[in-house]
């Protein structure tokens, strides 16, 4: 396990998406490669975790649409 980076973002945080955010197959009622949040869409860090193998946070992002989608820091920027 890499050492863990304190994370950019907290909980209840406001971001908008930098790129058009596209299912890698984890959102499981979607189809592959569906766009799940299109650039500049806001929404809100409702969980932070860490990703094992590199000690990257990744944030679970709430939109408006009520798609809770996993992102990495260079997909989000703070509102």
């Amino acid at each position: 396990m890499a050492e863990p980076r304190e994370a950019r973002f907290q909980w209840g945080q406001p971001v908008k998406t930098t790129m058009n955010l596209v299912n890698d197959g984890s959102y499981p009622d979607v189809p592959a490669d569906a766009i799940l949040a299109e650039q500049g869409e806001h929404g809100e860090v409702v969980n932070v975790g860490l990703v094992e193998e590199t000690g990257e946070p990744i944030y679970l992002v709430e939109f408006a649409d009520g798609k809770v989608v996993g992102v990495l820091e260079e997909e989000i920027e703070p509102c």
